[in-house]
């Protein structure tokens, strides 16, 4: 395992932490929390110089994703872009939380390749570290490639997001079989500890609820979907991530919610724990987004599998121009028991963008959200 510099990243963030805790009268709600452990800039996970995304341990990576397992994943990804680029009438794609750059060097490739050769590239990313790496990968696409750390006004285009909704900051609910509360974050002891208040908040989904259910809420990633709809005047969204609808999020087994913490290729559940020094995440409610989209005003123009929609979009074309190494990376991405089943493909279009999606041509879900 690579060495960690915990002590210069760990103690700062948790000062931090504490006084934000102390000031909020000893309690912080986890939403809270969560986002200063990943993006208090200088500080957080995200806005830290550490090392994030790869493939092994001892590159220094905490986790890996899709475009970093094989530069298949932005090919195949490009032929539903280029559709939906062509279907809008536009010229550009909005790349929210680039990480490596990798899939934005593979979608603009990809999309040269099949006749796109003037597209114009906006990564909207809050971290400057993961900005350095982006641009330092992407200097060879020149002008074409831009960077934005807010809203871009009136996007006219596609806009893709990989591994985005998941990483957005959660509310925490303990039930206690009688009633519900929120869970948030004290300071006890010389440590970082879970403390739980009374909330008129409740999940989405009426249940039934095993008492000592822990399950989380996304208003930060719905509040995310509204905003993008204010900002779409014309095109496409896609995302991509790992998640349930609403009755699967929700189901009694459930009961410990989906809350995870990565660093080094491991998993673990203890977020309190070396703060700055891992990933944060928690499963997405694809049924919470798709709602928060249509209200905002746009349609959901599919739901499908990882798997499902990397077919649909050709893949085995790709598979068989791949060699054997490439090809058994690949399959990770569309076999049930990797990739293929866990992780979610949803699109949302603006009402003046209409045309049928390659990538949701077969096994479309939207009916079980």
């Amino acid at each position: 395992m690579p060495q960690r510099e915990t002590a210069s990243v760990s103690a700062p963030l948790e000062a931090h932490i504490r006084g934000a805790i102390a000031e909020n009268g000893g309690w912080l709600p986890f939403d809270r929390f969560m986002a200063m452990a990943l993006y208090e800039p200088g500080l957080g996970y995200y806005s830290n110089a550490r090392v994030k995304l790869g493939r092994l341990p001892a590159d220094g990576s905490d986790f890996v994703t899709a475009p970093e397992l094989s530069p298949l994943f932005g090919h195949t990804l490009a032929a539903q872009v280029a559709q939906a680029l062509q279907a809008s009438g536009t010229g550009a794609v909005f790349e929210f939380g680039a990480g490596s750059g990798a899939l934005a060097e593979q979608l603009l490739d990809a999309l040269a390749a099949l006749g796109h050769t003037s597209v114009h590239y906006t990564i909207v990313e809050l971290s400057a570290e993961l900005r350095a790496r982006q641009a330092a990968r992407l200097a060879r696409f020149g002008g074409r490639v831009v960077w934005a750390d807010t809203w871009p006004e009136a996007m006219r285009g596609v806009v893709v997001g990989n591994e985005v909704l998941d990483a957005m900051p959660v509310q925490l609910l303990h039930f206690d079989g009688s009633a519900w509360q929120e869970r948030g974050v004290a300071w006890h002891a010389g440590a970082f500890s879970f403390a739980d208040r009374p909330t008129p908040l409740r999940p989405p989904h009426g249940g039934p609820f095993v008492p000592g259910t822990v399950t989380e809420i996304h208003p930060q990633a719905e509040a995310f979907i509204g905003s993008l709809a204010a900002h779409l005047a014309h095109g496409v969204a896609l995302f991509i991530d790992y998640g349930f609808p609403e009755a699967e999020y929700y189901h009694p087994q459930r009961h410990g919610g989906t809350l995870m913490c990565h660093r080094a290729h491991l998993a673990d559940t203890d977020p309190l724990a070396d703060v700055g020094e891992k990933d944060i995440t928690a499963h997405v409610n694809f049924t919470g987004i798709a709602l928060a989209a249509q209200n905002a005003g746009l349609e959901v123009i599919g739901y499908t599998s990882q798997g499902r929609f990397l077919l649909n979009c050709g893949i085995t074309e790709h598979l068989g121009r791949a060699d054997l190494r490439q090809r058994a990376m690949a399959q990770k991405l569309v076999t049930e028991h990797e990739m293929g089943e866990l992780f979610k493909v949803i699109g949302f279009a603006t009402s003046a963008c209409s045309f049928e999606p390659v990538g949701f041509a077969s096994g479309d879900r939207t009916h079980r959200l």
